[in-house]
């Protein structure tokens, strides 16, 4: 059986694509195999930045593999590292994650969606979620994601009601960062990657970090985190050869050379 999960680098960055036809839903084996991928990423200090995409443009991911939970595979199941799709879960990944979405984003689609920190959606992407019609709850990121990024109203009525989202309304209320034709989605996301990539991975890392921890927090509160020194990748990115190279390479007027340490 082929690997559902295929990987590619392209420099500093990352490609996981994920291949499961026909219409590439997740079941334990392949989030399993997504939490690996995802964790070598997390930890190879050669990487910058991840794309998840997914082969073909019909449908990005049809979420939770419903043959294989009518075969017995359930909620409490062991999914591996990062939790549901490998990504959902994994809270010490600090480096950026670009979701490329071309076509259908079904319930688990888009809670792996979610888990990223941007998306790159195709003109034709719809995004919904049907688990209240199927007897099942979106617990892998949509109750607790989705709240968090549109209105709670809109979010409640796509959650309530299983609605779809076309990505021009995605875009419109900020839930999607791009919206490119079909055979465009791949090259922005790397476009977007390259970017990043350039950048300096330290500050990357702590800004993904302190942005995630201080959710919830006060404007004071989360102040007092940061001067705190509570964010272990910013107090790294204080003392490290990046952070005084920015400012050197400005005053030399040459590109910088981070380094990511």
């Amino acid at each position: 059986m082929s690997d559902p999960v295929s990987t590619r680098r392209r420099g500093h960055v990352l490609e996981v694509t994920l291949d499961r036809p026909p219409a590439n839903a997740i079941d334990a084996a392949t989030s399993i195999r997504m939490g690996e991928v995802f964790c070598g990423f997390r930890d190879d200090d050669d990487l910058r930045v991840a794309i998840l995409a997914s082969a073909g443009d019909r449908i990005f991911s049809a979420g939770w593999d419903l043959k294989a939970a009518a075969g017995g595979e359930h909620e409490r199941m062991d999914y591996g590292a990062g939790g549901f799709g490998g990504i959902t879960e994994l809270w010490d990944l600090t480096k950026p994650v670009i979701a490329a979405v071309n076509g259908l984003a079904v319930g688990g689609g888009c809670e792996i969606m979610l888990a990223a920190d941007l998306i790159v959606a195709s003109e034709g992407a719809e995004f919904w979620f049907p688990e209240g019609r199927l007897g099942n709850v979106p617990d892998a990121g949509g109750v607790q994601r989705l709240p968090r990024r549109l209105p709670r109203n809109v979010a409640m009525e796509m959650l309530l009601t299983g609605r779809r989202m076309r990505a021009a309304e995605a875009h419109e209320w900020g839930l999607v960062n791009w919206v490119v034709p079909s055979e465009q989605v791949l090259a922005k996301a790397r476009e977007v990657a390259e970017g990043l990539a350039r950048n300096a991975p330290l500050s990357m890392r702590a800004i993904k970090e302190i942005v995630r921890e201080i959710e919830g927090l006060s404007v004071r509160d989360a102040f007092e985190a940061v001067q705190e020194g509570r964010f272990p990748a910013y107090e790294r990115m204080l003392v490290s050869e990046d952070h005084a190279e920015g400012p050197r390479a400005f005053t030399e007027k040459r590109e910088p050379n981070f380094k990511g340490r």
